[in-house]
């Protein structure tokens, strides 16, 4: 999340430099729902120690409105197709929801 968001706030600079202005916040999608919550909640637990950087800046947006996270389970995350080895029917939907479709295929 940590990253994702680094490229995010990059992207929403780099589009204000080029006067296209985004104030809607950025939704982040993510799998992890642990992940989210200690994003989310200003409590640190001992468990969290090296990541609190991390989440300090990633709290910080959500804060500022500038990203807003939401949760997707794991088997419709559409990155999936680019990390994870999928079965047929995973590969072809993710393929599908990409936009992504064989030119080669009999019609």
């Amino acid at each position: 999340m940590a990253v994702v968001t680094y490229v995010l706030t990059w992207l929403r600079y780099l589009l204000r430099d080029l006067h296209i202005e985004h104030h809607e916040p950025i939704k982040l999608f993510c799998d992890n729902q642990a992940a989210m919550n200690i994003a989310a909640n200003p409590v640190y637990h001992e468990r969290t120690k090296h990541i609190e950087l991390d989440c300090h800046m990633i709290r910080e947006r959500i804060q500022n409105e500038e990203i807003e996270t939401a949760y997707v389970q794991m088997g419709r995350q559409i990155v999936d197709i680019f990390t994870k080895p999928l079965g047929q029917v995973a590969f072809q939907s993710h393929l599908s929801k990409l936009g992504v479709y064989d030119i080669h295929a009999p019609t």
